[in-house]
């Protein structure tokens, strides 16, 4: 792997960051966050807005990091689906997205749309974090209980739980990178990357000059899963080795902690370059491989359009609809699951 590629001299770190969604990116800059897809006619459909305002408690170290990761679960939700709505809204051009269910129904009858969506998000985030807590941070501490009859080290057993943790997630990541869908998002994953790379070297935004970046990215959030991982086995390790109930209660409390602790090591790695960084980011680097891929010059016509919405000025308009490939509004067209109780 050639790390000149990925830790560039020229390049001037930013806060930018980003996320690929169905047939689109995700980007979020310092005051609004814009969201592109590639609609089925070959149009660029682009929502923007505000970034939430966070009080000064949110900007301590590891405070920030547990902050910085609830929000991006929830940002990420919420345009993950928000790009699935828009998919569907195009593809019917009666511009409903289906017939809602009995619940949806009453519950955007009583609190509104608005309250429905939001419901929808936080089912999504919860079934997630949920999801995430059991697979990933309870089975393996009780997999590895099985091991307490064969020895009672506990250095030894915390090790064996961190690596089949490890062990776990990355055949996760690599069993959905076989699915078609997914291949296309790790595909606009790449487009993100390089985008971000040719934001931050200053070159004029274009896909012919993102295509000779590289596609891996030292703050992407693969990277910090792998943070993840590595710090809750030191931290999960100062624990000792306790009772199988016990460990399931710590786990759980301390996920705050790692997440805190992960943020910050990701933060420092994204904006240092030494041989220190260059050794503790090759894991996550190398995971990027799998969740990204090279993109198409059309992915990263989407991309760049992402990008220019969420740069803008600050008093630029927030817009929706069809835009252009510089991110301005064509057409407006509001998708009615997020938009009916805003206008």
């Amino acid at each position: 792997m050639d790390l000149s590629r990925i830790f560039l001299k020229d390049a001037c770190p930013t806060k930018v960051g980003g996320q690929a969604i169905m047939e689109g990116v995700m980007m979020r800059g310092e005051s609004r966050v814009a969201v592109a897809v590639r609609v089925p006619d070959g149009r660029i459909h682009i929502k923007t807005e505000p970034v939430g305002k966070m009080g000064s408690w949110a900007r301590l170290p590891i405070v920030r990091g547990v902050v910085s990761f609830v929000s991006s679960l929830v940002v990420g939700m919420r345009t993950l689906l928000y790009s699935a709505d828009v998919l569907e809204a195009y593809t019917d051009n009666e511009a409903e997205t289906g017939e809602p269910g009995r619940f949806e129904t009453w519950l955007a009858k009583k609190f509104g749309a608005k309250a429905a969506w939001n419901f929808a998000i936080f089912m999504a985030v919860l079934m997630a974090l949920v999801m995430t807590v059991v697979i990933f941070i309870l089975m393996p501490t009780v997999v590895i209980n099985l091991l307490g009859k064969v020895t009672d080290n506990a250095v030894l057993l915390n090790l064996a739980e961190g690596i089949f943790r490890i062990l776990i997630f990355v055949l996760y990541i690599v069993a959905i990178s076989k699915m078609g869908d997914i291949k296309r998002t790790f595909m606009y994953h790449g487009a993100e990357h390089k985008t971000i790379h040719c934001f931050e070297n200053g070159l004029e935004m274009t896909p012919e000059n993102a295509q000779q970046f590289y596609r891996l990215h030292p703050r992407c959030g693969t990277s910090f899963l792998v943070f993840v991982m590595v710090i809750s086995l030191l931290v999960f390790s100062l624990m000792g080795w306790p009772t199988l109930w016990m460990r399931l209660l710590s786990r759980v409390v301390l996920i705050p902690v790692v997440a805190g602790l992960s943020y910050e090591v990701l933060r420092w790695a994204g904006r240092s370059d030494n041989v220190v960084v260059r050794i503790l980011s090759l894991p996550g680097l190398y995971l990027q491989k799998i969740t990204t891929a090279e993109p198409t010059d059309d992915m990263l016509e989407v991309a760049i359009a992402s990008m220019k919405a969420a740069t803008a000025p600050a008093d630029t308009p927030f817009i929706e609809g069809v835009c252009d490939k510089d991110g301005k509004l064509v057409e407006e067209r509001r998708i009615r699951s997020t938009s009916e109780d805003e206008r």
